[in-house]
């Protein structure tokens, strides 16, 4: 792997940036949403967060040569993924309905699977609902032109599923990678502090409110 300290350092960027988004999220949506859907929503946003922190910190680990953590690494698609999938469901479930189901339990399969486009796909259709309803409070707030912030957000999240199944031992795709994921996660940001500006926090839903 052809890691250096400076981009073991940028990949927190958008780490940071989804963080401070997701703070930004929790705050202004409690209100919204049921206990069952901000639970969702809170577990997914705190699985993504820590996901892309400790796979940065592997980076960071194997840069400095101190040592290669490997768990860090193969712990990053399933947790992420699986975290996206949860926000997505969460804040779905506010304007939908106040229920939340049960996750399902996995049946245990023998054949090993090591791909990892399940995840990939997992954390597409997770961040797919979260820009949507985002984009659904950027016209409750008229404030349309918000839809082109989220949207080039997904866009590059889409690109981060297409780079994962590249060959991520060049320096060269590490840092188109972090290009892309910094872009992604910046105009998501970018998006959230619009709409806490504009007042996400007072806004009414009629299916989201709770009691």
């Amino acid at each position: 792997m052809d890691f250096s300290i400076s981009m073991a350092l940028v990949d927190y960027i958008p780490v940071i940036f989804f963080g401070i988004s997701a703070v930004i999220l929790l705050r202004d949506l409690y209100n919204k949403m049921s206990k069952g859907a901000f639970a969702l929503f809170s577990a997914g946003v705190i699985n993504i967060t820590l996901a892309g922190a400790l796979k940065a910190t592997w980076k960071l680990l194997y840069a400095t040569g101190a040592c290669d953590f490997e768990a860090l690494n193969h712990m990053f698609f399933p947790v992420q993924s699986i975290g996206f999938l949860l926000a997505g469901i969460g804040i779905l479930a506010m304007l939908c309905c106040k229920q939340t189901e049960k996750p399902a339990m996995l049946a245990v399969v023998p054949p090993v699977f090591s791909g990892t486009f399940v995840f990939v796909g997992l954390m597409v259709a997770g961040l797919g609902l979260i820009d949507t309803v985002l984009c659904i409070l950027s016209c409750k707030l008229k404030k349309p032109w918000l839809i082109a912030l989220f949207v080039i957000s997904f866009v590059c999240s889409l690109c981060m599923g297409y780079l994962s199944s590249k060959d991520f031992a060049e320096a060269s795709m590490n840092w188109i990678a972090e290009g892309v994921n910094v872009i992604g996660q910046g105009t998501l940001l970018a998006g959230v502090m619009q709409l806490h500006r504009n007042g996400l926090a007072d806004l009414k839903l009629k299916s989201g409110e709770t009691a």
